[in-house]
Parts: structure tokens; sequence; C-alpha cells
């Protein structure tokens, strides 16, 4: 009994030590970013601006993605019996690209089909440019936020060297060691931002060539039910 109760002993004071050196980590890490520097602004903005621009695009492009199978069965069995508006007033109901695609090809029924279809088109060209909002700076930040991070590492070490100069004969090595992992906390924040709005970026742009393609796919059947006799 004596034992167990010595070897819980240990266990508490091993896992007090593991919770105490976690926290002079984070602590340590803190400290870390707060010495890099006034660059560490421009860095920690545009990781803000990166996590904004992704979950904004991404339940957007989450919602065009949303289609009702059957929209189509509906609206070819309007469109039949000469209902219209009924149909238009279907497509305003799911306000999604691939409805606004329809309606504007419903609102071109009489003409010739190849004016609906440039219609259809240039409506999808307009939706898809929504869908792709912000995507570009996204990937400016993938792109900028490791150039942010490397000019503040080389600016720390021009700093690191000018110090050592100005000492003179009196050289201490932690003079150089302190300027050089300061410098270097700036690089270890741009990568990490840029890494991870580079994976936001891919995951972005995959989810919008998902709803390109169903957006394609809806057109090519609502064309293909224009063409039917009859």
């Amino acid at each position: 009994m004596f034992q167990l109760l010595m070897i819980q002993a240990d266990m508490a004071t091993e896992m007090d030590s593991i919770a105490a050196g976690q926290e002079g980590i984070t602590t340590k890490f803190i400290d870390l970013a707060f010495k890099g520097g006034w660059i560490m602004i421009p860095i920690i903005l545009l990781s803000f601006i990166a996590v904004y621009i992704f979950f904004d695009r991404y339940f957007a492009i989450k919602r065009a993605g949303k289609f009702d199978s059957g929209l189509l069965e509906k609206i070819k069995v309007y469109i039949t019996n000469g209902k219209i508006d009924a149909a238009v007033a279907l497509c305003r109901s799911n306000s999604n690209p691939a409805s606004r695609m329809i309606e504007k090809g419903i609102s071109r029924i009489g003409r010739p089909l190849n004016d609906v279809n440039a219609a259809i088109e240039n409506i999808g060209n307009l939706e898809i440019s929504k869908l792709e909002k912000g995507l570009p700076v996204l990937a400016s930040v993938a792109g900028g936020a490791p150039m942010i991070g490397f000019l503040g590492t080389v600016m720390g070490m021009i700093q690191a060297f000018y110090d050592m100069s100005n000492a003179g004969n009196n050289i201490d090595v932690t003079l150089l060691s302190t300027g050089i992992y300061q410098a270097m906390v700036t690089t270890v924040a741009g990568l990490i931002v840029g890494i991870i709005a580079y994976f936001a970026y891919n995951i972005l742009v995959s989810n919008v060539e998902k709803v390109v393609f169903k957006m394609e796919a809806t057109t090519s059947e609502f064309m293909d039910l224009l063409n039917e006799p009859a």
C-alpha cells in the first residue's frame, strides 16, 4: 500500500513538471512573438485577413453548391404547360448560382438557342467571379507573409551585426545569439501564416471548381430540355 502511494506521488510530481514545462514553453513563445519587433504587426494582420477570407468564402461557396436535383423536372413541367412566370418564381426561391443561370435562360425562351446559351454563360461568369471574391487576396497572403517574415529576419540580422560592430572587443556571444533568435521569430511567424493561407486557398479553389462543375452540368441539362421537341 505504501509503495502504491509512493508511485502515485511520483506520477503527480511528474505531471506537474510536464504542465510547468508546457506553460514555460507557451510563455517563452509569446515572449518571442513580442520580441519579433514591429514586423510582426503586418504578419498578424495578414493572419486575421486570411482567417476571415477563408471562413467567409467557405460558407458562401458551400451555400452556392446547394442545388435541388428535382428543380429541373419541375421547371420542365412548368415550361411545357406554358407557366413561364411560375418557373421563374421557382428559380428565385432557390438562391444559388445555378438557379439564377436557369432563370436568365427562362427569361430568354423564344429567342435563338445561341442567345439563350450566351445569356446563361454571362450570368455564369458573374457568379463565378462572386465565388472567387477574396481568393486573390488569400493567395497574396500565402506568398507575402513568408517574404515579410524573411524581411524581418534580414533586418534583425543587420541589427545584430551592427550591435557587434559597436561592441568592439567586448563581443559577447549572447549579444549575437539573442539578436539572431529574435530575428528568426519573424521567419517562423511568416511561414506559419503563409502555409495556412496556402492550404486555405487550395481548399477554396477546389470547392469553387466543384460548384462550377455543378453549374455547367445544370446548364447542359437545361439546354437539353429546351432542345427537346415540343
